[in-house]
């Protein structure tokens, strides 16, 4: 389903507001790091079908808080689920299988597997994976031809066509970026984590990653992307978070977002400011 622009219109703009049609739903998450609380969420709803931007200063929890909710971490307590689904501690891998992917800022890429071999191996529950199958080739023949024709098709949706056969490790920064988001969408998601998608990408390729990026909210995918460069933010989100301490401290568009002064303080405080370089660390 295609997003509705006049979805958050009703939404108040209070920290852990809810949503009309949540994705996501996080009640109490707390991650603790020996005497560290690096995330400490008392409720958070991501809404469906729109573009959410959590942003924060360095060290706000953000990425935690990714790695929490898709499996690639665990929480000392709370509760979540996705898609109506209690998450519970779901590894990686079964998150993923229920439809919540995410990137990374640095790129998972296998260097020394071909772009094409890398896109398949992000299709879920291949029949050749299992080795007695393995051993009969008519039992996972057509099933390979079908994730090969899927990943040729998204490589040339991403324009990484020409590169099919290439070693992942000649890629560019920028068309790593590319393929790890081609990737994910071999499995069909629902809701893409992106963690900062635009750092270290040259400019060339921005505004294609952006492009390419409203396009999954088109689709009617959610999108939900940790990022530092508030004019990446102000182009593509239709919703924004704002965590600091590890906390939710803010929510709304980004118009008001920039004017609100909890944030603000949030921002000079880390020494930072609203305006941060595209590229800094990941928190």
């Amino acid at each position: 389903m295609p997003a509705d622009p006049m979805a958050m219109d009703t939404v108040a703009e209070t920290p852990g507001g809810a949503k009309p049609d949540p994705v996501l739903v996080a009640d109490g998450i707390v991650r603790r790091f020996g005497g560290l609380t690096a995330v400490n969420v008392a409720h958070l709803e991501v809404q469906r079908n729109i573009i959410t931007a959590l942003i924060g200063p360095n060290g706000a929890g953000k990425t935690t808080f990714f790695n929490l909710m898709t499996g690639f971490d665990q929480p000392d307590g709370g509760t979540w689920s996705f898609d109506g689904q209690s998450m519970g501690k779901l590894a990686a891998h079964r998150v993923a299988r229920k439809g919540m992917v995410r990137t990374f800022q640095l790129t998972k890429a296998l260097s020394r597997l071909s772009v094409v071999q890398n896109m398949m191996l992000g299709a879920m529950n291949q029949r050749g994976e299992n080795v007695f199958r393995a051993l009969w080739p008519p039992a996972w023949r057509d099933e390979e031809k079908e994730i090969t024709e899927r990943a040729d098709e998204l490589l040339a949706r991403f324009k990484l066509d020409h590169m099919r056969d290439e070693f992942a490790g000649t890629l560019s920064g920028g068309q790593r970026k590319l393929l790890e988001m081609a990737r994910a969408l071999m499995t069909d998601p629902k809701l893409i984590m992106l963690d900062e998608p635009m750092a270290g990408v040259n400019p060339a390729l921005t505004q294609s990653l952006l492009e390419h990026v409203k396009l999954l909210r088109d689709e009617g995918r959610s999108v939900m992307f940790v990022e530092h460069d508030m004019d990446v933010v102000r182009d593509i989100s239709d919703w924004v978070v704002v965590m600091a301490e590890g906390a939710v401290i803010a929510e709304g568009p980004h118009t008001s977002i920039g004017q609100n002064q909890t944030v603000i303080d949030a921002y000079l405080g880390s020494s930072g400011s609203l305006g941060q370089a595209k590229g800094e660390p990941a928190s």
